[in-house]
């Protein structure tokens, strides 16, 4: 089976053309500043390579045309006809305690989606508007969701439920969602196989460190806890946003500062975390700089950053009464050894033999972190959420069939 994968953004659309007998990306690149008159088109295949090319997209419409257009161009194209995608799995973000898997998409998915606007501002709008585009220039063409938040449906309601005015759950549905799901989901999966030890019989913490971060604790192949919250702002330290935070300090910033409901939301999302802690950067490249060359800001900024991540391997380890596996993965848990260094120093009394001479080792694959005789196992894990949104479609298209 051949899988399309989009994953729409606000001014972006993200694609991977994968063929599922051997997991082979056939193509894949993404359209960047849809409807700002500078727009950009990236398209990579086997033979062929388009980088951040001009293009006319004034609407995510004319972004996946041009996309379903290079992918069938008679030269450089990888494929002869459209129907030869089987099928379309987006990536969705956002939708409440509705779906715990992958879905086809239809108006009852759609409807949900945007009854969830709300809860997803940002992101909902922009996978509407991608689904919808693709109905339109693949009317034929199954589509399938696989969301953010429904690895984590699993969550107890001692895990997801807010100290709060029970009736703001029962009414309102304000809880704890997650999000990250489709990569804490794959990394496990990952960990299991790797370790061959079925998933069912682990403990395992993910931690996705990217510019946006979020911890997983996986029991039994389920989520049972995560970091982020009612919105991706609540958990780790992140890029440019400021994760746990005592609920009083945005009101007192109002009342102090004068700064209405807008501004603050502004400065929690874009202009703390690692940005704000350090007044460098929210890219962790320059404080990886920093870190080497002894720079205060970015060793103050490193710090907070690894403790948070620390405290939730403890407290998720206490959560689920034991700890098999740690994962670390994303653009900062993949790609930066000073974090996985910082993160697991000081960690023997969870059972955890750091091994700092594997992991400064460079590579893709999958890397062993710990010593021969640590209990724990700890492993550096690429990410693919690409390829688990096309399995998941093509489970769901299986399952249907």
């Amino acid at each position: 089976m051949k899988i399309l994968t989009i994953n729409c953004g606000s001014s972006s659309v993200k694609y991977q053309f994968i063929n599922l007998e051997d997991k082979f990306v056939m193509a894949e690149g993404i359209c960047e500043k849809i409807a700002e008159g500078n727009s950009l088109f990236t398209y990579k295949s086997e033979k062929f390579t388009v980088k951040k090319q001009a293009a006319e997209l004034p609407s995510h419409q004319e972004a996946i045309k041009l996309i379903l257009d290079s992918l069938q161009h008679p030269q450089n194209g990888c494929i002869s006809d459209i129907s030869e995608i089987d099928a379309v799995g987006h990536r969705l973000v956002h939708a409440g305690e509705h779906y715990n898997g992958t879905v086809l998409i239809d108006d009852h998915v759609i409807s949900v989606m945007e009854d969830c606007i709300p809860l997803a501002p940002l992101h909902n709008p922009a996978n509407i508007v991608g689904v919808k585009a693709m109905q339109t220039l693949m009317p034929d063409t199954p589509q399938c969701g696989l969301f953010d938040t429904a690895f984590h449906q699993t969550m107890p309601p001692k895990a997801y439920l807010y100290p709060l005015p029970y009736e703001y759950y029962t009414k309102n549905k304000i809880r704890r969602y997650g999000f990250h799901g489709t990569s804490h989901k794959f990394v496990a999966q990952q960990a299991a196989q790797h370790l061959n030890i079925p998933i069912d019989q682990l403990k395992i913490i993910t931690c996705h460190a990217g510019n946006g971060a979020s911890i997983t604790a996986i029991d039994r192949g389920e989520s049972v806890d995560t970091s982020m919250g009612f919105t991706p702002l609540e958990g780790l330290v992140m890029g440019t946003r400021c994760g746990d935070l005592d609920p009083a300090i945005p009101l007192y910033m109002q009342r102090q500062f004068g700064l209405s409901v807008d501004e603050v939301d502004t400065i929690l999302n874009k202009k703390s975390g690692i940005l704000g802690l350090s007044e460098m950067d929210s890219d962790m490249r320059p404080i990886e700089d920093g870190l080497d060359n002894g720079d205060p800001d970015a060793i103050r900024a490193f710090e907070v950053y690894c403790y948070r991540i620390k405290k939730y391997i403890g407290a998720y380890t206490a959560a689920m009464n034991g700890l098999d596996v740690l994962v670390f993965t994303g653009g900062v848990g993949e790609n930066m050894p000073h974090l996985r260094d910082w993160v697991c120093r000081d960690m023997e009394y969870l059972g955890i033999k750091f091994n700092n001479d594997v992991n400064y080792r460079r590579g893709s694959e999958i890397f062993d972190l710990h010593q021969p005789d640590s209990e724990v196992k700890v492993l550096k894990i690429s990410t693919n959420e690409e390829l688990m949104i096309a399995l998941e479609t093509e489970k769901l298209l299986n399952s249907r069939s």
